[in-house]
């Protein structure tokens, strides 16, 4: 039998994070007993207080054990934390030299949304890959560069230790949890019983371009700004350089470390960010949207736009045009 530890932080966490896991296992072990077999997994809710505030005082959880209680775990998982980083972080310290702990003895662990704030600050993200909410992957990456960041997946495996997207995606790596304890065909019963799509893989449909201007870079602000204006223009790095009286190589070396975008693939993405705005709100087809954000190659524009939102073109307005949904 596994046993799983979801923690109960102090502050403001995710409650669904929290309840939609403990459900989802104990769901799992309703299942097993069903078919007459063992429960594979013993969950409680761990803490380091007797009971937690959450919401302002409008709920408020009680762990079925301390972390001096625990000796030895199989699973860590660690929910969501909101507000700032810093006072997460410091209001649960006592939890970090335990999952460290925990982790060198064999845990696994496993960190939703932007818990992997949290969890970089272990120091067991140091040279792994991770996932986080893609609104917060620059920022992420400002705090702990050690860290390898993928913006797109939605969850990730590394060492014993994984990661989730934002939001919801949590439950995808609830099941794959589930399949890699329980086996393939129980994690198939949990996403039916929970009608979770057991395959997605990426969160790129769901990422919001906004170019990242929190710096105080001003030629590479007048850079991304010049972009954004004229997206359906050519626009070279040449012709950026020479405007901004800057070096290409110098311009180059700020703009990535500004924004955390090479500047062909920050222009690549104000294109693709203009052109699914066209595909969810009008009824132009692919050729006169590729057209519009300045694209002429049509090979090129599908190329890249799946590669950055994970679509094609037909499949992204498809899925979000409410005019050919109702169609």
């Amino acid at each position: 039998m596994k046993h799983i530890s979801i923690l109960v932080p102090i502050g403001h966490t995710s409650l669904t994070n929290i309840e939609g896991t403990q459900q989802i296992f104990s769901e799992v072990n309703s299942f097993s007993m069903s078919m007459g077999e063992p429960q594979p997994f013993e969950i409680q809710l761990v803490g380091i207080t007797s009971e937690t505030s959450q919401r302002n005082g409008s709920f408020t959880i009680k762990p079925d054990v301390l972390i001096n209680e625990v000796k030895k775990t199989d699973l860590i998982i660690i929910p969501a934390m909101f507000g700032e980083w810093d006072k997460a972080v410091e209001d649960n310290a006592p939890f970090i030299p335990w999952i460290v702990n925990q982790y060198r003895a064999g845990a696994e662990v496993a960190s939703f949304c932007i818990a992997s704030f949290f969890l970089a600050a272990t120091g067991l993200l140091k040279g792994r890959q991770c996932a986080t909410h893609w609104r917060f992957a620059h920022e992420f990456r400002n705090m702990y560069p050690d860290s390898k960041l993928v913006d797109d997946k939605i969850l990730t495996e590394d060492g014993g230790i994984y990661t989730s997207g934002g939001a919801y995606s949590y439950l995808n790596l609830v099941v794959y949890l589930v399949e890699k304890y329980a086996g393939r065909e129980m994690a198939i019963k949990i996403s039916k019983a929970f009608m979770i799509d057991i395959d997605r893989k990426s969160q790129s449909p769901f990422i919001i371009f906004n170019g990242q201007k929190d710096h105080d870079d001003e030629p590479v602000r007048k850079a991304q700004e010049f972009i954004e204006k004229n997206f359906q223009e050519k626009i070279s790095v040449d012709q950026l350089a020479s405007m901004l009286a800057l070096g290409r190589r110098n311009l180059e070396r700020r703009f990535k470390k500004a924004t955390a975008n090479s500047i062909v693939e920050y222009m690549q993405r104000v294109k693709i960010e203009a052109a699914k705005m066209s595909f969810e709100s009008s009824r132009e087809n692919v050729s006169e949207v590729m057209y519009k954000v300045g694209y002429t190659d049509t090979k090129a524009f599908r190329t890249t736009f799946k590669k950055i939102t994970g679509l094609s073109p037909v499949q992204y307005r498809n899925k979000y045009n409410r005019t050919v949904a109702v169609s």
